[in-house]
């Protein structure tokens, strides 16, 4: 049984027959709710450059989803509840997000947000543990590489893997399993070439995946997985198709490796 359902701009695809297998964009959103907006300080394109645009696409790997169709600068997932709503430029990579200091039903109806997500997310997984010993998640992610701006020079690529591997809390009995996935993604062609796949490298994941591992012990095996932009224009927001899709075949191909790790 296949069930879709879409409440507050998420979207949960839930499907118990299909490989215990989760993909989560919970950054890929751009949409604002009236009230936030109402405030909001950025331009759209400002916003766009700090989301990760595109990450939803990567989850069509599985039929089990979950993917956030509103911006982090309504309210960060990855990060605790405290920290959630960005009111100072120090929380937001130096941006000032907000007109005027927020109202307390700006932040109320971001906490709101972001406990239902918490709550919702929770359910889904449930359910799938119902029916699975043990499940994976990806939760993906993107970054900038070209900070100095447009035309600019990339960031140094000894510092900025194409694919960082973040494990966090992650318990120990998976390690094994997340260190074939980086040798099955170092040994795939990238138009005539490998990928550079580090682990733990500039980030090692966030808030949901370690709360993931916090609620779930050894039951969740959950990679934050963070993508150069490689497949994008990080400045107009303009994608290349060809790269995104062979990229988003790299992660299929790890299902395989994924099957396997879990005793598949």
């Amino acid at each position: 049984m296949k069930n879709k359902y879409q409440i507050a701009n998420i979207e949960f695809n839930y499907d118990r027959y299909m490989m215990p297998v989760v993909c989560t964009a919970i950054h890929n959103g751009h949409l604002l709710s009236e009230i936030i907006e109402a405030n909001m300080a950025l331009s759209e394109t400002e916003r766009l450059y700090e989301e990760d645009p595109y990450t939803g696409y990567f989850t069509d790997i599985t039929t089990n989803t979950v993917i956030v169709n509103y911006s982090r600068f309504q309210v960060d997932l990855n990060r605790p509840l405290a920290g959630s709503f960005y009111v100072t430029p120090q929380q937001a990579w130096g941006l000032q997000v907000r007109k005027g200091t927020p109202k307390d039903e700006e932040i109320e109806f971001s906490s709101e947000c972001y406990k239902w997500f918490y709550k919702s997310v929770k359910e889904h997984i449930d359910k799938l543990l119902e029916s699975f010993e043990r499940i994976f998640v990806y939760d993906l992610h993107s970054y900038n590489h070209q900070r100095g701006g447009v035309g600019a020079d990339y960031d140094d690529a000894e510092k900025n893997p194409e694919i960082i591997i973040g494990t966090n809390n992650m318990p120990e009995v998976w390690y094994p399993l997340v260190n074939e996935i980086v040798e099955q993604m170092r040994g795939e062609d990238y138009f005539g070439r490998g990928l550079d796949v580090r682990v733990n490298v500039k980030f090692d994941g966030g808030h949901f995946s370690r709360w993931l591992h916090n609620t779930y012990g050894e039951r969740v095996c959950c990679i934050a997985l963070e993508f150069k932009k490689i497949f994008m224009d990080e400045w107009t927001g303009e994608i290349d198709w060809e790269k995104a899709e062979r990229l988003r075949e790299i992660l299929r191909n790890s299902l395989g490796v994924i099957k396997t790790g879990l005793h598949l």
